[in-house]
């Protein structure tokens, strides 16, 4: 029994004879195609302890007489051991068995004479290396560097590919004296790559070249020290091609992805090269598309460098093209059962792809004009592969030169909906495709313009009845009007419908009885295996225009809906993972949610068990390093992330799309259901605070909506909790605190963190004063600094970019997107200070002042103007919140709170303008005579020519309720007889709702006090206060249910009383601000 220890020498680099030839058989039944034995076998060996594994795996590979799969295989699990599992077996070791290992891996590399066996013994001399470099990069393994030097200067080729692979497997082998030997590294390569007699050890330098280099990203200085390499990397990439060997030509497709700038001195040669390589029809189709790939990643990775060189750029579009009429005949394509392309690999779809990216990456001011031509010549050959080619560009080249193609649009809609009378099936596909795609990149504007004839044209060419996939395509293109593609023609209708539905909404309702029956009979009917997507896709239908037509409608069907639903339901647990229906059901149930809000808790019970399974899904993970990988390529369930040093991050993507569409699914009944969830808070809740770290490090969308989902729920689950009191809630909100925190602090992804921290806020909201600890505003305060010092540190960086020799108005806009998303995390940490200010009061400031030098600097006049705002927004939050204690940050905020308020920029005066209203409300007597001084700064902005355009409203309007709330709160500032007849003739404020009610609050006091100059002498003015309360009922200014609009109501009632007084009023009304006036007394 291999596994016992007794039977295992306890510290011997030897077993015996019998327990070794135990072990072959092991290895063999590992390899062993039958699943059973296979198993067996994976249980035995990891029940061996990990010191005797490293024995018995030796012993095999030293062994040249074994069988050469047994050594291979056993070489592949001792590297797997030490990738994997080093910490737990290699220091447990006694010293003297460690220095025996190491001296027999190099011994084993020095005899091993069969090529792809000492590569494999060299992957795990690299993976024991790289775990013998400590924490502060000390390389313990002095004797594997000295093999390194003496196996490359060594006469026997088999060492010098040795070392090489060595070092190419882990370029990061020398540790912190990598500096001090830079030269002798160098020279070591060029060396190799210049050995004429040996083509491997030159592709072999080369590829660790590159691989060093990208090990080095961000250290520019040996960029250029290494950068005269580079024309000889370039030529091994050409040589090794035409030994049918591309390894090399994907190391520069990962330099061009990863450190262009290293490219950079020899970019025209790069470029060059690939252009030769990809249009030479000699190589094979992988070699082409990867030297185009080489090109094409720089258009996204370096576009403003590849810019510079549009001779390249002219001479690449051409190539894709080319690659695009690289179609085969294909007599049964027409009524073939898949949409997509069999081939993905094609020559076709890689050009295609090419040129979405490319004109994506450069922008269409640069593409259009090169392409527009090559195109329209397409379009007029009689052969139809270049008619399908030029359509399938054009569906390509949308979405990179959307604005340069959108004035242009009409004439390409005409001409491209011609194609879909095309004599060839193909061609009509392609014309599909196109008017699809340009209904995705030109919505919403598309469907306006153009709806008529696409829609004519569309249900024209789905009568095509001979070709069932034009059919279909047209139907996919006809959807893309208002949502995604799906498959087979049926399955289309049905999805039509549905999409109709939900675009129509109400407008649906006539056409409700005509469709529903013929669905409700699917559902009943379509039970065989290959309907199931038709089925799925049916539920989703039903549910959707249930949804479309509202509650009312709907009743008529929604008994017979559910127990179709609830029938499906019960057989969920005997469907299979992959079933197409299930995440069409969890959609359907949530949107049932929706339409029957209250009523739907009954079948909470039968819903949550399947609901919480599928939310719960593990994906499969591992850590993998470059040989797994390229063994796993071919399964396309999984996704990689590298993470550098030859090691990539894998996941299986399936059952995620199902795990996502979930936790939204459980988003949604939180939110519709509120306390009737309360029985399932507990499970969700820690269901989510789990998945708010759910595998973060993923570039996944389906991870990603999934993080989203979580953090989204957490507000909503307090709110559900609420009912059940105060003790319950604050046991859940243990449980998500902590996650919220450590996700603010660790989540990655900008899209993700704004909606975690968003949720943060609000659950802060919900729980009020005292819901977070010491260590909870400890560890927070350090966070957000972190954030702001992110924020700072992440614009100084643009302004860098903005010197580099490649910026231009391209790099601009990419600048500008990262701005965005940079001040939309600002915003949320302005969110959660709001909070924190709004439930704790003045007790939070001594925890805030970490970060007040960090806010001050936001309002620095040389700041961007969103700094500005959102420094002013916290500084307004202060005031508000914890006045009059403020009063003792006024240095820092008064003087710019001033100065803002006539800012150049809107937004910058709204938030300033704000601040002095709620410092006249809130401020306390230390603020009074500032109120005096702001007062006619804001009259400056309220009467200005412009103040009342769409960008400049908002800032105006809170500049009029700041005029108002000085008069009310701090009359003995100003003189209001003299400003109230002035603060009269600018009301009533429509835009800005919350200080709509401020306003309108205030009117009322004057009005129900009688003041004389508000109503003027014999209530001369009661018309035009009627006037205003009009126009705010007209704009919707105040909500009926707001006790200020019942007070509006009843001073318009008492009038009402007075005869003569009432009709002058009510005549001087237009017919709009009458009606306006008769909402108002119905509703309030």
């Amino acid at each position: 029994n291999l596994a016992a220890e007794n039977t295992v020498p306890t510290y011997a680099m030897a077993a015996t004879a019998a327990e070794q030839q135990q072990f072959y058989l092991l290895l063999g039944n590992l390899l062993s195609p039958d699943n059973v034995v296979r198993k067996q076998a994976e249980e035995t060996y990891e029940n061996i302890p990990g010191q005797s594994k490293i024995t018995f795996l030796l012993q095999a590979i030293r062994n040249t007489t074994a069988a050469e799969e047994a050594r291979q295989m056993a070489a592949v699990l001792l590297r797997r051991l030490l990738s994997s599992a080093f910490d737990e077996v290699y220091p447990t070791l006694p010293s003297d068995v460690q220095t025996a290992i190491k001296s027999e891996l190099l011994m084993i590399i020095q005899m091993e004479t069969q090529s792809s066996m000492r590569k494999k013994i060299c992957d795990i001399a690299a993976e024991l290396a790289r775990n013998l470099i400590d924490e502060d990069g000390n390389n313990q393994w002095p004797e594997g560097l000295k093999f390194l030097f003496d196996s490359v200067s060594s006469q026997n080729v088999g060492l010098r590919e040795a070392a090489l692979h060595i070092f190419w497997n882990f370029p990061g082998i020398f540790g912190n004296q990598q500096q001090h030997y830079l030269d002798v590294i160098k020279r070591m390569l060029v060396q190799c790559m210049q050995d004429q007699e040996h083509p491997p050890i030159r592709t072999l330098s080369a590829r660790a070249t590159a691989a060093f280099i990208l090990a080095n990203e961000h250290n520019v200085a040996l960029f250029k020290h290494f950068s005269d390499l580079l024309p000889g990397f370039l030529q091994a990439v050409n040589d090794s091609c035409y030994q049918n060997d591309d390894s090399v030509l994907k190391s520069l497709v990962e330099i061009a992805d990863t450190v262009p700038k290293y490219l950079r001195p020899h970019l025209e040669a790069t470029l060059q090269l690939s252009l030769k390589l990809c249009g030479d029809t000699s190589l094979n189709n992988m070699q082409r598309q990867l030297a185009l790939e080489v090109i094409v990643t720089l258009s996204e990775t370096a576009a403003a460098m590849l810019r510079k060189h549009t001779n390249i750029v002219a001479q690449t579009i051409p190539q894709m093209l080319a690659m695009m009429v690289d179609l085969e005949e294909d007599e049964d394509w027409a009524n073939a059962d898949e949409l997509e392309d069999d081939d993905f690999d094609s020559n076709a779809v890689a050009g295609e792809s090419a040129l979405d990216r490319m004109a994506c990456g450069l922008g269409g001011k640069l593409v259009l004009p090169m392409i527009k031509e090559h195109i329209m010549q397409m379009l007029q050959n009689p052969d139809w592969k270049y008619r399908h080619a030029g359509l399938m560009a054009l569906s390509a080249i949308g979405e990179g030169c959307h604005q340069q193609m959108e004035g242009i649009l009409n004439e390409i809609v005409n001409f491209v909906l011609l194609f879909l009378q095309d004599p060839h099936p193909r061609v009509r596909y392609a014309a599909c495709n196109a008017v699809g795609q340009m209904a995705t990149d030109f919505a919403p504007g598309f469907q306006k313009k153009f709806h008529e004839k696409v829609i004519a044209a569309l249900l024209q060419t789905m009568e095509d009845q001979g070709n069932q996939r034009v059919q279909a395509h047209a139907a996919a293109a006809l959807i893309n009007f208002t949502e995604d593609c799906t498959k087979l023609v049926l399955e289309q209708v049905v999805t039509s419908i549905a999409s109709v539905a939900d675009t129509a909404e109400e407008k649906f309702v006539p056409y409700y009885d005509l469709f529903m029956p013929s669905l409700k009979h699917i559902v009943e009917n379509a039970v065989q295996k290959e309907l199931r997507l038709l089925r799925g896709k049916t539920i989703e239908c039903i549910s959707l225009i249930g949804l479309a037509v509202g509650k009312e409608k709907f009743m008529q069907d929604a008994s017979d809906v559910m127990q179709l639903l609830l029938k499906t339901q019960t057989d969920f647990n005997d469907m299979e993972d992959d079933d197409p229906q299930i995440s069409y059901m969890i959609s359907a149930w949530a949107r049932m949610c929706k339409i029957l809000g209250k009523e739907f808790q009954q079948y909470l019970p039968v819903v949550m068990g399947p609901l919480m399974k599928t939310a719960s899904i593990k994906p499969e993970v591992a850590l993998l390093d470059t040989q797994d990988m390229e063994n796993m390529s071919d399964d396309d369930g999984w996704e990689f992330v590298n993470l550098g040093d030859q090691q990539s991050f894998g996941i299986k993507t399936a059952g995620l799309e199902e795990k996502s569409t979930a936790c939204q699914m459980l988003v949604c009944y939180a939110k519709e259901l509120k306390e009737g969830f309360v029985e399932y808070t507990e499970q969700v809740v820690k269901l989510m605070s789990n998945l708010l770290k759910f595998i973060s490090d993923c570039i996944s969308l389906m991870i990603k909506r999934v993080r989203v989902a979580a953090a989204e729920s957490m507000p909503l689950l307090l709110e559900c909790a609420r009912v059940r009191g105060p003790e319950y809630l604050t046991q859940m909100w243990h449980f998500m605190c902590d996650a919220l925190i450590k996700a603010i602090g660790t989540e990655p992804d900008s899209d993700v963190l704004s909606e975690i921290m968003h949720s943060f806020a609000k659950c802060i909201e919900v729980m009020g004063d005292g819901c977070l600890n010491n260590e909870h505003f400890e560890e927070l305060g350090g966070i957000l600094k972190a954030k702001l010092e992110e924020h700072f540190k992440n614009q100084e960086l643009r302004q860098v970019k903005r010197q580099d020799e490649d910026y231009d108005e391209q790099v601009e806009e990419s600048l500008q997107d990262e701005d965005d998303n940079d001040v939309y995390i600002l915003t949320k940490v302005s969110d959660i200070l709001h909070s924190i200010f709004s439930s704790y009061k003045e007790k939070v400031l001594p925890w805030f002042e970490q970060l007040l030098p960090l806010i001050v600097n936001l309002i620095c006049p040389h700041r961007p103007w969103p700094d500005r705002q959102w420094g002013l927004c916290i500084f307004d939050d202060i005031i508000e919140h914890c006045s009059p204690s403020s009063f003792k940050y006024a240095e820092y905020f008064l003087r710019p709170m001033l100065q803002y308020v006539c800012d150049n920029i809107p937004e910058v005066r709204q938030a300033a303008a704000y601040g002095l209203g709620v410092m006249a409300q809130y401020g306390g007597d230390n603020y009074r005579p500032f109120c005096t001084e702001a007062l006619p700064l804001l009259v400056r902005v309220i009467q200005s020519a412009d103040s009342k355009t769409k960008e400049n409203v908002n800032a105006t309007e809170n500049c009029i309720s700041a005029v108002g709330k000085i008069m009310k709160f701090k009359p003995d500032c100003v003189n209001v007889e003299e400003v109230l007849p002035h603060w009269l003739s600018w009301l009533p404020l429509h835009e800005d709702k919350e200080e709509a009610v401020q306003t309108f609050s205030y009117l009322c006091d004057l009005i129900e006090s009688n003041h004389p100059i508000v109503l003027g002498p014999n209530n001369t003015n009661l018309p035009k206060i009627f006037s205003i309360i009009a126009e705010g009922e007209m704009h919707e200014a105040i909500k009926h249910e707001d006790p200020c609009a019942k007070r509006l109501a009843n001073v318009v009632r008492q009038v009402q009383t007075s005869g003569g007084l009432w009709t002058e009023c009510i005549a001087q009304l237009s017919p709009e601000q009458q009606a306006a006036i008769q909402e108002l007394l119905n509703s309030a």
